[in-house]
């Protein structure tokens, strides 16, 4: 599984990179805030939301701590999905947000 640092993330963020970040906490979760442009797909949801997902599309995924987005990117890579676990989550992630 691939992985990646809230540091490249962050790096990613600042040179404008086209990025498709999916955030599975739960709702009370992502009230507290997003990584700016991510989509809330929470974990349970997952299965039953492949077809809001494009397989030639590569993801992020993020949780709190990165324990519920790696099962994410366990299952998504199981469907044939591009995926990389946020390492830390957003407990590492210090970054703007955004918040719905």
């Amino acid at each position: 599984m691939k992985t990646m640092t809230t540091e490249e993330l962050l790096n990613l963020l600042d040179a404008n990179e086209d990025l498709h970040v999916i955030d599975v906490r739960e709702d009370f979760e992502v009230a507290d805030g997003v990584i700016p442009g991510a989509v809330h797909i929470p974990l349970g949801e997952i299965p039953n939301s492949l077809e809001q997902l494009d397989k030639s599309v590569p993801y992020i995924l993020v949780c709190k701590g990165g324990v519920r987005s790696e099962n994410a990117c366990q299952y998504l890579e199981e469907q044939g999905y591009d995926v990389t676990n946020l390492e830390g989550g957003m407990l590492s992630y210090d970054g703007e947000l955004e918040f719905k």
